[in-house]
């Protein structure tokens, strides 16, 4: 994985995330050398980044020269808070603004990244009902977040533009389950207290992947070359809120009989309701297929039990 002898240098932002961290933590299990960089300006022994301004210095740019990679997946938690005016314009900034800073940033190297992996989410697709998406499909109607993960996907594509030989990742993200952050960690405590359920309808499809398989899914888009463009970093089974709550409560051994209709979803979160909660995604890995990636948790239940008992 890591060609003999030479460790491959991977430079990633976000390492401090829920992606980021278990990421690292498995590369450099694998072998390969980790650059974590950082947005710290006291941080001597990491190249610095300043999203917001873009600025790196000369020390920092030199510890990126002749990378194998860099993965970028830091940005604003999109589920922190209800989407005021203010929070929407940070999870905008923070994904395709400081892309394009960061690119600039990367501009001036003499040795350029080899391959530039960047995430994005599923997200892009928009509320598709039943209907199967893949990396084909295209993007819906737009609203809030499929516009940010197109102009998002844009911008690190833009990196060409600069370093036309740097293979270019999107990573379509589905909900990345872990006990330690995300989805999953803010659901529990309800559903531990007997107070879970379906939310709307339950209809909806939520298209997910246990956080070992991202991190798993992500080495294997780094390994293999062949894969370029939009890829989504999902399990091969989505299933509907109403498959997930049922899931859940019998994994936990607890009931799970109070369900959120529509108007208190939207009452609580507003349009993120809309947009996260409400809105049905259901997406097929089919490049991951394609390319023989094996998952390790590859139903609901499987992942549950891994995560939660």
């Amino acid at each position: 994985m890591t060609g003999g002898k030479t460790k491959l240098k991977v430079a990633l932002t976000g390492a401090r995330g829920l992606i980021g961290t278990a990421l690292a933590e498995r590369m450099v299990a694998s072998g390969f050398e980790v650059v974590r960089v950082s947005r710290d300006k006291t941080d001597k022994k990491n190249p610095v980044w300043n999203p917001e301004s873009g600025s790196m210095d000369d020390k920092s740019k030199e510890k990126l020269e002749g990378l194998h990679a860099f993965i970028h997946l830091a940005g604003e938690n999109i589920a922190s808070g209800r989407w005021t005016k203010d929070k929407k314009e940070e999870i905008q900034q923070s994904r395709v603004q400081a892309t394009s800073n960061l690119i600039e940033a990367l501009s001036s190297l003499q040795a350029p990244p080899a391959n530039f992996l960047c995430a994005s989410a599923i997200g892009y697709y928009g509320n598709r009902g039943d209907e199967t998406l893949t990396e084909k499909s295209s993007v819906a109607k737009l609203d809030f977040l499929s516009g940010v993960c197109r102009e998002w996907e844009k911008s690190a594509n833009s990196i060409k533009e600069i370093f036309p030989e740097t293979r270019v990742v999107n990573l379509r993200f589905g909900v990345v389950l872990s006990k330690k952050g995300g989805a999953l960690n803010k659901m529990l405590p309800p559903f531990q207290m007997g107070l879970g359920g379906p939310v709307g309808n339950g209809r909806q499809y939520m298209s997910w992947i246990d956080i070992e398989d991202a991190a798993g899914a992500i080495i294997h888009c780094l390994n293999h070359t062949e894969l370029s463009g939009p890829v989504n970093i999902v399990a091969p089974n989505a299933v509907t809120n109403a498959e997930f709550t049922k899931t859940l409560a019998d994994v936990i051994k607890k009931p799970a009989f109070l369900p959120m209709p529509d108007f208190a979803a939207k009452m609580v979160f507003g349009q993120m309701a809309e947009e996260l909660l409400l809105a049905s995604t259901r997406v097929r890995p089919s490049k991951l297929e394609e390319t023989g990636f094996r998952y390790e948790f590859p139903t609901l239940h499987n992942s549950l039990m891994h995560l939660l008992v």
